[in-house]
């Protein structure tokens, strides 16, 4: 388990670095901050394969940092940054929404299922009702969220979509300000959801195998790194 959390630190810092490095070029405005804060990006996704020395993914982030050392003389490394919140999220959302088929499990069924010990199907009726739900809830936050992103890069200035095409916008927002919601509000509206529901849960079903919100993040942690990447398959 601890071997486990030490393998997944360069991933979190990476994860954690990336809407702080996007806010701060989006603040900056310079082709090189927006640059770093992409190479962040490209590290994050490629993380397992470096840390394994694997040579294609080491020869990918050579050839990126190559192509990011251009990109930042030019005025598209700006705009290149409105892209991962919508496309993250909107994937995220897409992923939740496909478990909700069949013959797939829902994921917070199956995530339930893992830390109760069983199979999702013998699931107590109410609670597998819940975590369907609450997967299909997740589904709609997401995808709201990524609409929200897209509109506002649409129309965020001066480096926003429309602005960069020249076309003018009825309606405008500061590119700081789309930042804003973008980089960080985001994860705050995500957690708050999270641990909005966490309390929900709580009171409707209070006899689940955890004694505290943090013993459930201890939890879900444990159930381990092949559990995590084999959710999404």
């Amino acid at each position: 388990m601890a071997s486990a959390v030490v393998r997944a630190i360069p991933a979190i810092a990476l994860a954690v670095a990336y809407p702080l490095l996007a806010h701060w070029a989006t603040h900056d405005g310079g082709g090189v901050s927006a640059a770093i804060a992409l190479a962040d990006l490209v590290a994050l996704c490629l993380v397992a394969p470096l840390m394994q020395g694997q040579a294609w993914a080491w020869a990918v982030v050579a050839a990126s940092a190559a192509a990011l050392a251009w990109l930042a003389q030019t005025p598209y490394a700006q705009m290149l940054l409105l892209a991962p919140p919508m496309l993250f999220v909107g994937f995220v959302a897409w992923m939740f929404w496909r478990s909700l088929r069949a013959p797939r499990e829902p994921l917070i069924t199956r995530i339930v299922a893992a830390m109760e010990g069983c199979e999702p199907a013998t699931l107590p009726a109410p609670l597998y009702r819940y975590s369907r739900r609450l997967t299909a809830a997740w589904a709609y936050v997401l995808a709201a969220l990524a609409i929200a992103n897209g509109a506002l890069a649409l129309i965020a200035v001066p480096d926003g979509v429309l602005a960069r095409l020249g076309h003018a916008s009825p309606v405008s927002i500061g590119q700081e300000a789309w930042s804003l919601f973008a980089n960080l509000l985001n994860y705050g509206i995500v957690g708050g959801f999270f641990v909005g529901e966490y309390m929900l849960r709580r009171w409707l079903f209070p006899h689940r195998p955890y004694r505290h919100f943090f013993d459930f993040l201890r939890q879900m942690a444990a159930l381990g790194p092949r559990f995590w990447r084999g959710l999404f398959d």
